[in-house]
C-alpha cells in the first residue's frame, strides 16, 4: 500500500493547485477589473500612462523651459 500516501500526496498538489488558478481569477475581477476583458483593461491601463506622462511632461517643460528636462532633452 506505499501508493496510498503517493495517492494522498498528488490530491494535495492539485487541490492547491486548483486554488491557485482560482485566486488568480478573482483577482482579475475586483473592483475597477469586475466585468472586463483584458483587451479593455489593457486599453485603460494605457490610456491612463499616457495621460501620466503627458501632464510629467507638460509639469518638466514648464519648469524647466529651454534646459534639459526628464523625457529626453539635450544638454545645451
Amino acid at each position: 500500500m506505499t501508493r496510498g500516501n503517493q495517492r494522498e500526496k498528488a490530491r494535495e498538489k492539485a487541490a492547491k493547485k486548483q486554488k491557485d488558478v482560482e485566486r488568480k481569477k478573482e483577482g482579475s475581477n475586483k473592483g475597477a477589473n469586475k466585468g472586463m476583458t483584458l483587451e479593455e483593461r489593457r486599453e485603460r491601463d494605457a490610456t491612463i500612462m499616457r495621460e501620466k506622462q503627458e501632464k510629467k511632461a507638460a509639469l518638466a517643460g514648464a519648469k524647466g523651459g529651454e534646459e534639459e528636462g526628464a523625457v529626453g532633452g539635450a544638454a545645451k
